[in-house]
């Protein structure tokens, strides 16, 4: 039984240390060998666009995306506005179609899901519609820099690419605590993405901007999302997913731990099949990097929620062992201790803010978990008030 608790101790233990700490230096080292592969570009690639945004009771921010798009710098004949409004019940679909007959001359359309199902059943049901060469995706709450279309087209500059997506840039960072350590976040995770796409292929993009060609895309089940699927697709078919980080969104992030909370939940809401979505996978010798990044990007992070519990249950029983398991797991009870401090206090101490964060995204991964065992996991998704 020791021998038994040992092994699960260091392989939880492997698990949690590489995705955090080590396949984030792995990456870096990669990124120095492989420094001379760029991203390559073609600015005279400027093929017929189609910009969809996706729209649920967003009232208070679609007149400013719509005034965001309409002043994108690309050939204005090689560009179209497709709003799929997913069953909003406010003033979205109003403000869309005043908006149409005050621009009459821009090529608008409102696409009106009448059964709401979430974000992608909106984006399947509107692509058919779609008549363009390329599909451009962003969120209605991210603003995107005005020449984002242009540098996501440049980047297609072979057919074995098909999925771009941009950076998300964290516009009020410094606001709180909460949106602070969720810029970082993102700000690591754009760099180890970057270094991924330059060698082979990313494993997720984001949501706020992204493109692929029409002729590539799929209808996938709406309980997914295309941030985690289409990378994984696209690769699994030999093609590549990369990143072009000079085309930017800006977006706000949750300002309160709840709205964070919330929004994590609902990415988690199919993390099991997340962890060995595809057995091909383990294939290394025909995929090549790409399992290696998967594996260190995404089933190493998806394993954090039962790793964390199996490295705590099993300290426990060897705690008597030695000294050593004796300070690991005064360490880990520590570790939590400082989170719940963090929890019930105001203080503004950066090093217990990062404990409390990353504790609250392991609580959101056994939520998400909870939910999809007692069949709650839905494709919808709640708005943070605060990102508006």
């Amino acid at each position: 039984m020791e021998l038994v608790a040992k092994f699960f101790f260091f392989l939880s233990g492997f698990i949690i240390v590489w995705a955090m700490i080590g396949y984030p230096l792995s990456i870096k080292v990669l990124g120095k060998l492989y420094k001379n592969r760029i991203l390559n570009k073609d600015f005279s690639h400027k093929p017929s666009v189609t910009i969809m945004v996706v729209a649920h009771n967003e009232e208070k921010v679609i007149l400013d995306k719509l005034e965001n798009i309409i002043r994108l710098n690309y050939p204005e004949d090689k560009i179209e506005y497709l709003i799929s409004s997913d069953n909003s019940t406010d003033n979205t679909n109003k403000i869309v179609n005043d908006f149409i007959q005050k621009y009459p001359m821009k090529k608008i359309t409102l696409f009106e899901v009448k059964k709401r199902q979430g974000k992608t059943n909106a984006q399947n049901e509107a692509q058919k519609t779609i008549k363009s060469d390329y599909i451009v995706m962003t969120d209605a709450n991210s603003m995107l820099h005005k020449d984002s279309i242009t540098e996501l087209m440049a980047a297609f500059t072979s057919k074995d690419i098909a999925y771009v997506t941009g950076k998300l840039s964290i516009i009020n960072q410094n606001s709180s605590d909460v949106s602070n350590a969720e810029g970082n976040y993102w700000d690591s995770d754009t760099a180890i993405r970057e270094i991924e796409g330059r060698i082979q292929t990313i494993t997720a993009g984001n949501g706020a901007l992204y493109a692929c060609r029409s002729k590539d895309y799929y209808d996938f089940d709406p309980i997914k999302s295309h941030d985690s699927s289409m990378p994984l697709f696209y690769s699994l078919q030999g093609k590549r997913a990369i990143a072009n980080h000079d085309a930017i969104a800006y977006e706000k992030a949750g300002e309160v731990i709840e709205d964070e909370f919330s929004r994590k939940v609902r990415m988690n809401r199919i993390l099991l099949k997340h962890i060995l979505p595809d057995i091909r996978l383990l294939n290394v010798f025909k995929y090549r990097w790409f399992s290696y990044f998967y594996f260190g990007h995404r089933t190493s992070r998806y394993l954090l929620w039962i790793s964390h519990l199996i490295v705590f249950i099993s300290n426990l029983y060897l705690v008597d062992l030695s000294l050593i398991y004796t300070g690991l797991l005064i360490g880990q009870i520590l570790f939590y201790l400082l989170a719940t401090i963090k929890l019930f206090s105001k203080t503004k101490n950066r090093y217990l803010t990062l404990i409390y964060y990353y504790s609250v995204t392991i609580a959101a991964q056994w939520v998400g978990v909870y939910k999809i065992l007692t069949g709650k996991a839905k494709p919808f998704w709640e708005k943070a008030e605060s990102t508006r």
